[in-house]
């Protein structure tokens, strides 16, 4: 992945060892002695993320992040902060920085918290094109309610509901909110969903921290979470605050939260019912004020009868829970949001003008969409990309074609089973044969993600 990057570091030796150290990877590099210099050459430069020291000649690295914050909102600042400034780390998250380095850095792990911080951002200014920027002549909304497009019935009384949660924490006169399980397949939008409770509502100047439980290694989920002192584990060098205390104040997003571990899932009930978190190697409790939002895309509800999830946890999340709709069962909202996309891509790839035929806008209309709103996104970028007049007719989008028989074809029981889990059990056992054990061809047949099959397939013991 190819971007740039500001340094903003006073002691010269490590400066330069970033850079030399970046640059030997593909990143374009510019270093500051200062913070005034490293403001001025923000506004130059305009890198893609900014490593900034705290301990700065003239304006100390907290003011500086906070005045970059106020004219780049959205570019992502990684801190760097010397020994014991643990307090330093909490203010600068609280502040809006991506993340927190403790000297001396590991320049690895700078490059893996870099790459992470332009990957997320680069994904938050898609999101931010479809919220408002993708309809010419429409000014980008922030992100709230506003956010989530569509005029299906589905997505109004979505809005609706979270618009019901929101005006009820504005209205709370003591506690914490409770927490919110989001469910639903993947690529219905679980993320925007959670940002917009947050954005609305009363905690919008806190941070808004979000972990995926599903790409960390087991092993690092709970000291991502809850922290780690020093000596705790082989690698632990040095202590570190959790996402928990970070999110101090604000929100915490656990997107996949059903792929924690069970003793994960104990130190999270901990978190929920008594507001308190212990870093890994320590004997002393931190209170932290957070709100929960955890999303899903796993039956929990098996999970908990297969012993595989807290039943107290799954009780404890699901306080309230909102469920979003598919995008087959939206409506006419696959259209609208291909025409969103199409703007945003089209302005992307400069290719502007591009529009969709009529029969192309029935087609994408009729199709299931597995995939959800993500693979709309996919496929109209696609379009984008591949387009060589000025109208994309039917026949060029990439729209998978299912055979009558064959692999894909539509699913036929031949008889009424006795049992609601037995005609389940047959049913993906049919589109299994049907799609000679190809998981990807059969979720699609079914219209789930391959996830959900893989569990359902090892819940039901099937095999080819």
């Amino acid at each position: 992945m190819s971007y740039s990057v500001l340094i903003v570091e006073d002691e010269p030796v490590l400066a330069r060892n970033m850079l030399l150290y970046l640059e030997r990877h593909g990143i374009s590099c510019q270093t500051a002695a200062s913070g005034e210099e490293g403001l001025e050459a923000m506004e130059t430069a305009r890198p893609d993320a900014v490593v900034l020291d705290h301990n700065l000649p003239g304006q100390d690295g907290l003011t500086v992040l906070r005045r970059m914050r106020e004219r780049e909102p959205q570019l992502p600042v990684v801190m760097a902060t010397g020994h014991g400034s643990e307090q330093v780390a909490v203010e600068a998250m609280k502040a809006g920085a991506f993340d927190y380095l403790i000297k001396p850095v590991s320049l690895h792990q700078l490059k893996q918290v870099l790459d992470r911080a332009v990957q997320q951002q680069r994904q938050a200014q898609e999101l931010r094109h479809l919220r408002g920027g993708g309809v010419a002549g429409v000014v980008p909304a922030a992100q709230g309610l506003a956010a989530l497009l569509g005029d299906s019935v589905a997505m109004q009384r979505l809005r609706s509901r979270l618009r019901q949660l929101v005006d009820a924490e504005e209205r709370m006169s003591d506690g914490h909110p409770p927490a919110v399980l989001i469910g639903g397949e993947t690529g219905t939008g679980k993320e925007l969903v959670a940002r917009a409770l947050h954005f609305e509502g009363p905690r919008r100047a806190g941070p808004f921290v979000e972990i995926n439980c599903a790409s960390l290694p087991a092993a690092l989920v709970e000291s991502e979470l809850f922290g780690h002192e020093r000596g705790a584990f082989t690698d632990a060098r040095e202590r570190r605050i959790g996402l928990v205390e970070a999110a101090h104040g604000g929100t915490l997003f656990l997107d996949e939260v059903g792929e924690l571990e069970l003793a994960t899932q104990a130190k999270l009930l901990k978190l929920l019912e008594d507001r308190q978190v212990r870093r890994l190697g320590s004997v002393r409790e931190q209170t932290v004020d957070v709100r929960v939002l955890a999303a899903t895309n796993r039956p929990l509800e098996a999970m908990v009868q297969a012993g595989q999830f807290r039943g107290d946890l799954f009780y404890r999340l699901g306080t309230l829970r909102i469920d979003l709709p598919p995008l087959r069962e939206r409506g006419g909202d696959a259209v609208l949001l291909a025409q969103a996309f199409l703007a945003r891509s089209a302005r992307r790839y400069g290719k502007a003008g591009l529009r969709f035929a009529d029969e192309a806008l029935q087609a994408l209309s009729r199709h299931r969409w597995p995939g959800n709103v993500r693979e709309l996104g996919n496929l109209v970028e696609q379009c984008v990309i591949l387009a060589t007049g000025a109208v994309i007719e039917a026949d060029e989008l990439p729209l998978p074609v299912m055979p009558e028989a064959g692999p894909g074809a539509p699913l036929v029981l031949e008889e009424q089973p006795a049992s609601l889990p037995e005609t389940e059990r047959r049913l993906l056992l049919s589109a299994l044969e049907r799609n000679r054990w190809n998981v990807t061809q059969a979720a699609r047949a079914l219209g789930i993600s391959r996830d959900t099959l893989r569990y359902r397939i090892d819940k039901f013991g099937l095999r080819p």
